[in-house]
């Protein structure tokens, strides 16, 4: 039926023109900006994900400029501690050379301070932007990453830079003091919080000759001493009672002139005391009987050793002569944690940093007290080979007595790595013997924190890499998201355009049908 009121014809030429307008007008949109979802109205899901795609790609951008600042502060701080490697090498060049008493040691001296002068430029000017990681020991946090959960919720990680202190400051001793079962559990001295050390007397052997009950000792008998590595031996003419053995004994120890170890009579009758003198070293000891006639016991044994008494043994070993502080095996260091050792009077503090332990504890009093010895005082730092135990062995060359007391404290500021740097003094015997144990010390202490910075330094490098890949596919998976097929629009483009004319062709032809039906009534 034909209508000159509704032209359906027309109507559906114009809802074709105006789809055809629509995608034309979508194509061209999509080749003008590049993307195929530009707003949220074309796709809101996708463009809600390209969202937080293209804002954790703004964050990553960010976090590598983060990652470029650690890496270069790091770079820094390792190669400052490299540079005072170096130079700490050339102060044990100088310490050692110092050892020789035919040099000028107050030149040597000279070198040394002007070594350390530098050092402690280099640690000063080791910083990027501010920031120096050689000074101080609070960690520095360089922003890593950011973690996006399944809920949505982000959070940042870093990577932690320990600082390494190589300052020589002497710390902060604590306020909160550590005491009883407590302290004895950290640190102690012949089991508790103080003892006493008589040097000179050292520690010794008491060799027991017994005759026993049979013929007495034969001609040819021989009775053999280990002392030190040195085996004294002694061949019997039939005539010697106990005492006569000892005696035999005792001068062929002594004529041996083996240093530090003395013999001498003992309270009881065959009695031999062997007596060890020597700082820092023990000595082992055993005894031996080649006898015709061993009745009743007859021989040698080893009665008495450092103290201990009632034995009945054929070897020990002669305790050094030196008081341990000993540290326990279990217990942790934290940075904070102060360590006091007296002896002689004088009192000598060490505060440990972070990540330090007992053996760092035991080398830093060894440092304080060799950078201001008392009189006739020298240390060592020791490890038991079993336990594993390490122990400062402080020895007092002299013939008195002197106490060594301990005492511990909480929440102090730490040492710096090269503490007692500044009081290195070789001008002395006992000063160029002391420097050369301690540089030692601070050698280890600027490796292990150049060591340190290296490692962080190939972390930050390993992570800056990975997060630039990782912009990288981010920035590829938002554009297959929203980026438009140039190919396909263009094809597509074409194909709407022609589909314009011939849709506004039709709508033409369509509008003319009412003029034909009112030809009808002409």
């Amino acid at each position: 039926m034909s209508s000159i009121l509704t032209n359906n014809s027309a109507m559906v030429a114009l809802q074709t023109l105006k789809s055809v307008n629509s995608n034309l007008n979508q194509t061209q949109a999509e080749i003008s900006t590049g993307k195929s979802v530009a707003s949220a109205r074309d796709n809101s899901a996708v463009w809600s994900i390209s969202k937080v795609m293209e804002s954790d790609v703004k964050g990553f951008k960010g976090i590598s400029e983060s990652l470029s600042l650690g890496e270069s502060t790091v770079a820094v701080a390792r190669n400052a501690a490299e540079t005072v490697t170096e130079l700490l090498t050339e102060v044990k060049g100088k310490i050692v050379a110092a050892q020789e008493e035919n040099v000028d040691r107050a030149k040597i001296q000279a070198d040394i301070d002007a070594l350390r002068d530098q050092i402690g430029s280099v640690v000063g000017a080791a910083q990027f932007n501010g920031l120096n990681l050689v000074q101080g020991t609070d960690d520095v946090n360089v922003l890593a990453s950011l973690d996006r959960s399944a809920n949505g919720d982000v959070t940042a990680s870093n990577i932690t830079v320990a600082r390494q202190d190589l300052t020589t400051d002497s710390g902060k001793y604590g306020s909160t003091a550590v005491t009883g079962s407590d302290l004895t559990a950290l640190v102690s001295v012949d089991g508790g919080p103080s003892g006493s050390s008589t040097a000179q007397a050292g520690l010794n052997a008491q060799v027991q000759i017994t005759e026993g009950t049979g013929t007495g000792f034969a001609a040819d008998d021989t009775f053999s001493v280990t002392v030190g590595g040195s085996v004294i031996t002694v061949t019997l003419d039939g005539t010697e009672d106990a005492d006569g053995v000892r005696d035999l004994i005792k001068g062929e120890i002594n004529a041996r002139d083996i240093e530090g170890i003395t013999a001498t009579d003992g309270a009881n009758p065959g009695e031999l005391v062997i007596s060890n003198t020597n700082a820092f070293e023990e000595v082992d000891v055993a005894v031996a009987a080649n006898l015709d006639d061993t009745a009743g016991g007859a021989g040698a044994n080893i009665e008495g050793l450092n103290g201990n008494n009632g034995l009945t043994q054929s070897s020990g070993t002669i305790g050094q002569r030196a008081e341990t502080v000993d540290f326990s095996t279990t217990a942790k260091v934290t940075e904070g944690d102060g360590f006091e050792v007296t002896v002689a009077g004088a009192a000598f503090r060490y505060v440990a940093g972070q990540g330090e332990t007992m053996e760092d504890v035991a080398r830093g009093l060894k440092t304080a007290i060799d950078s201001n010895p008392p009189a006739d005082v020298t240390t060592k730092v020791q490890q038991d080979a079993d336990t594993g135990q390490w122990s400062l062995a402080v020895d007092y060359d002299n013939a008195s007595t002197t106490t060594i007391s301990l005492s511990a404290s909480t929440g102090g500021e730490a040492s710096g790595g090269l503490f007692g740097l500044d009081n290195i003094d070789v001008t002395t015997n006992a000063g160029a013997d002391a420097a050369l144990d301690n540089v030692e010390t601070l050698i280890q202490n600027s490796i292990d924190a150049a060591a340190s910075f290296g490692s962080v330094e190939g972390r930050i490098e390993t992570q800056s890499d990975f997060v630039s890949k990782l912009v990288d596919s981010l920035k590829s998976g938002i554009g297959t998201l929203v980026d438009a097929n140039m190919e396909e629009a263009s094809a597509r483009l074409q194909a709407l355009q022609v589909q314009q004319q011939l849709a506004t062709q039709s709508l033409s032809i369509a509008n003319q049908a009412p003029q034909n039906i009112l030809s009808l009534f002409r």
